[in-house]
Formats: C-alpha cells, sequence, structure tokens
C-alpha cells in the first residue's frame, strides 16, 4: 500500500462527502486507502456516508476523543507506506501542475 488518507470527521457530513469523492479520484492510479474515523458526529454521518463509500474504512468512535486521539486511530489502522492526514474540508484536485 503506497498511501494512506486520514480523515477525522465530527458533523460536516456534507464537507466530508466532497473531500472523499476528491480524495477517490485523485487516487485512481494509486495503491491508496481512506480510513474516516468519526468522532461521535450527530448529524447522521455514518449512516449517510457508509452505503455511499464502501471503499472507505469507517471507525466510528461512541465519544468524541478529540481530533488527535482520533488521528492516532487511523494511524494505528493504516497500511500505507505514506500517511496523509487530510481535514474533511479539503477538496483534492486531480492534478496539480506547478507552473514554474
Amino acid at each position: 500500500m503506497q498511501l494512506s488518507v486520514i480523515i477525522v470527521n465530527y458533523n460536516v457530513k456534507h464537507f466530508l462527502e466532497q473531500c472523499l469523492h476528491s480524495v477517490i479520484k485523485a487516487g485512481e492510479e494509486l495503491q491508496a486507502e481512506v480510513i474516516v474515523v468519526d468522532n461521535n458526529s450527530t448529524d447522521g454521518s455514518a449512516a449517510y456516508l457508509v452505503p455511499r463509500f464502501p471503499q472507505v474504512r469507517f471507525i466510528s468512535n461512541k465519544e468524541n476523543n478529540g481530533f488527535a486521539k482520533a488521528c492516532n486511530q487511523g494511524l494505528a489502522d493504516a497500511g500505507g507506506t505514506c500517511i496523509l492526514f487530510l481535514n474533511p474540508d479539503t477538496i483534492v484536485p486531480v492534478r496539480w501542475e506547478c507552473g514554474w
């Protein structure tokens, strides 16, 4: 596995949905996994997103343990050589080029 993308979610299901679409599209040519750690969201994130993204591994916490602990949970479950911690409000471009 080349890359593990770890995203911590707390009540931002619509942002996370867009983020996941972009991460999956950008990582099509990589050996990548996506792990979402949900910190006990009350907005129905898991019920909404799990069926839409079967290729994503979701970890659902029963309480909000904080951002750092959730990152470490995802890291403990990750199998990638490289790790990317990504905020759920991020849209990853499919291809990025530097115009230098």
